[in-house]
């Protein structure tokens, strides 16, 4: 040690002690978990003035005798590391696997353990350590990484063996490909997937127990079979599935063509949909409006009283009623943005987004039932029957209000309707970008709130002998039109299922809006 160092030892180690930083770790300036001599000559090679440098340990943007005579204080303490992530998560049961473990003061760790066994360390920084997971059994177990300051667990760590494959849903897909089969098993960690040796993209691992896949296009009448690999191995299930033919609307373009087991949870909705040999999610290629196919089939129409809420006289008698026709339904509301595309670039809504934003995705409203008579001319659709428009909001469900993930069978909890409508209680007094809120059974959005839908039916103070059971479509004349499905202002009982108003077709509000149908 030279004679300068020794005088600046001398001079600032006893006088300078009350300056110490409290924490020692601070003074493990190089990270390796021990105030010693690497930190030393971090603060000798930065004395002076700097900025942002290791060696300044009070943040005054000098290197000192403050400083030094921290270190010193704190000369030989240990830092013990932190950890705060481990990438990846998971290896085979052959091990080899690098894994990177994220913290603190790990700059030279003296092992890192898989379940107690020892991994083989690849490298390390103050921040990370990378090392080969050795060779296990299959489970889960604890990663430790320790350094001279002490031992900290950075996580659990899953080894595993091989796939299993176990189940493929649906069982039917479109021979033009794009349709999305839920894949169940074990195992399922970096898998690749394939189907007749095609291989698919994207894959999407939900879980080490489900995945999903798009199918490639096949053979009409082909069966295909599925193989799932990862590090660990290969399986396959053979004749999962069957090439079907499904057919496109002329004035559509596919977007998904059979029901997606994500979206359409109910295998007897998806099997409806499947009999029907039409495409499930299509784009109107005029209007750009995505739809979707709703199947025939029979409900009851009419009182569904949630928990707080009872049933006005309007909505009864309770009553059957059958739909023998598929029909498409717009997923979501129509948007300012499409309305303005069919109507040479017109935009009557009171909530338009900011001029900066360009976002044109909230509903169109200050509409009337008369003024959408010119857009459905203009792209070829119509508004739902009243009929219709229950039937898909129920999307099987006889509660009060549709079901959505966790729910669904529907609820009639009126304190869970945030999870599928803008109101009242959460929109804040405004319109909402459409499809923000949980989907139905059928894969809709917006059926409850945001802003009430025409609907094509003439409104009657009940359903007592105002249509047939087959098909209804409402009183022959009126004064009044039908909305349904509640806004932004409603409360939850607007938002039920079996719902109604009405209003005057020339009518215009700025809570009032529609969704168009469309036969295939």
């Amino acid at each position: 040690m030279n004679t300068r160092l020794i005088a600046i030892l001398l001079a600032c180690f006893t006088s300078s002690l009350a300056f110490a930083q409290p924490d020692p770790c601070k003074s493990d300036i190089s990270g390796d978990g021990i105030v010693a001599g690497a930190d030393l000559s971090v603060v000798l090679s930065s004395w002076g003035p700097c900025v942002d440098c290791g060696g300044d340990l009070d943040g005054n943007d000098l290197v000192d005798g403050v400083d030094l005579a921290t270190l010193l204080t704190f000369w030989g303490s240990t830092c013990a590391p932190t950890a705060t992530a481990m990438q990846p998560t998971f290896a085979p049961l052959q091990g080899g696997t690098l894994v990177t473990l994220v913290g603190d003061h790990l700059l030279s760790p003296t092992g890192v353990t898989f379940g107690g066994t020892p991994a083989t360390i690849v490298s390390s920084t103050r921040t990370s350590v990378t090392a080969l997971a050795p060779e296990r059994r299959a489970g889960v177990v604890p990663v430790v990484v320790s350094t001279q300051g002490g031992s900290v667990s950075v996580g659990s760590f899953t080894y595993y063996g091989a796939p299993t494959l176990t189940d493929a849903s649906p069982s039917t897909v479109a021979a033009v490909g794009g349709s999305t089969v839920v894949i169940t098993g074990t195992g399922f960690y970096g898998p690749s997937v394939s189907f007749n040796g095609v291989p698919a993209s994207p894959v999407y691992v939900q879980s080490p127990t489900q995945l999903s896949a798009l199918v490639p296009a096949g053979l009409l009448g082909s069966s295909v079979t599925i193989s799932v690999s990862t590090a660990a191995g290969a399986a396959t299930l053979k004749d999962a599935l069957t090439y079907i033919p499904v057919d496109v609307p002329p004035w559509a373009t596919i977007i998904e063509p059979t029901p997606n087991p994500l979206v359409i949870r109910s295998e007897a909705i998806r099997d409806a949909i499947l009999a029907t040999g039409r495409a499930w999610r299509v784009r109107d290629n005029l209007s750009e409006i995505e739809m979707m196919l709703i199947p025939p089939g029979s409900f009851v129409m009419g009182c569904s009283a949630s928990n707080a809420i009872g049933c006005d006289s309007d909505e009864i008698p309770v009553r059957s009623v059958t739909l023998t026709d598929a029909f498409y339904l717009g997923r979501c509301e129509v948007t300012q943005r499409q309305w303005s595309l069919a109507m040479s670039g017109e935009n009557p809504s009171a909530f338009q987004p900011p001029l900066a934003s360009l976002n044109l995705n909230r509903p169109v409203e200050l509409v009337s039932w008369n003024a959408i008579q010119q857009f459905l001319v203009a792209t070829g659709m119509r508004l739902p029957t009243e009929a219709e428009w229950e039937y898909s909001y129920r999307a099987g469900t006889m509660t009060a209000f549709h079901g959505f993930t966790g729910y669904l069978d529907g609820t009639n909890d009126d304190a869970l309707v945030g999870s599928i409508a803008w109101f009242v209680v959460n929109a804040n007094g405004a319109t909402r970008s459409v499809g923000t809120k949980s989907s139905n059974g059928f894969g809709l959005r917006d059926m409850s709130g945001n802003v009430w839908e025409w609907v094509a039916d003439w409104y009657a103070s009940s359903y007592d002998g105002s249509s047939s059971a087959t098909n209804p479509t409402g009183p022959a004349t009126g004064d009044r039109r039908v909305i349904r499905g509640g806004s932004l202002f409603s409360n939850a009982g607007s938002l039920r299922a079996s719902s109604r108003g009405g209003g005057v077709p020339d009518g215009v509000w700025s809570d009032v809006g529609f969704r168009v149908a469309r036969n295939p």
